[in-house]
């Protein structure tokens, strides 16, 4: 039973990293919509959160991006996950930035230092932008 408690702080723990790193780059323009949470929150499910402890880890990451002070504390683990789960993040970014059709520079330098920090190679990256550009029609 001890085990299994321990499991799940330590899988809500990587969650709320991820939801921190989504938050932190919807945030970075100085708009964070409603869409963009949206987003976020699909991400959440998709990676596993149920949906009773979505508003509660919504919480806790909203606390932790707010007490960083660098991304180097939400990229620590994501970079060792695998490949698909990364890219799905990664896709998340990409929508939480192109929700508002435009990309400012804040957003496109998070981007170009996160490829480096998750491991992501620079085609995949490109491909992922140029894919969810497409599906937003910009």
């Amino acid at each position: 039973m001890f085990f299994n408690k321990k499991e799940d702080k330590n899988k809500n723990s990587y969650l709320i990293k991820i939801a921190s790193l989504l938050i932190y780059a919807a945030k970075i323009d100085e708009k964070y919509t409603v869409e963009e949470e949206d987003i976020i929150k699909k991400t959440l499910l998709d990676l596993g959160v149920e949906q009773k402890d979505l508003n509660n880890l919504m919480i806790d990451a909203i606390k932790n991006e707010e007490e960083s002070n660098q991304i180097l504390d939400f990229t620590k683990e994501i970079k060792n996950m695998d490949k698909k789960e990364k890219i799905k993040i990664v896709k998340s970014l990409w929508k939480i930035i192109y929700s508002n059709k435009n990309a400012d520079m804040f957003e496109t330098n998070l981007m170009r230092r996160l490829t480096g920090l998750l491991y992501i190679d620079s085609k995949t990256m490109g491909n992922i932008k140029e894919e969810i550009k497409k599906e937003n029609l910009i």
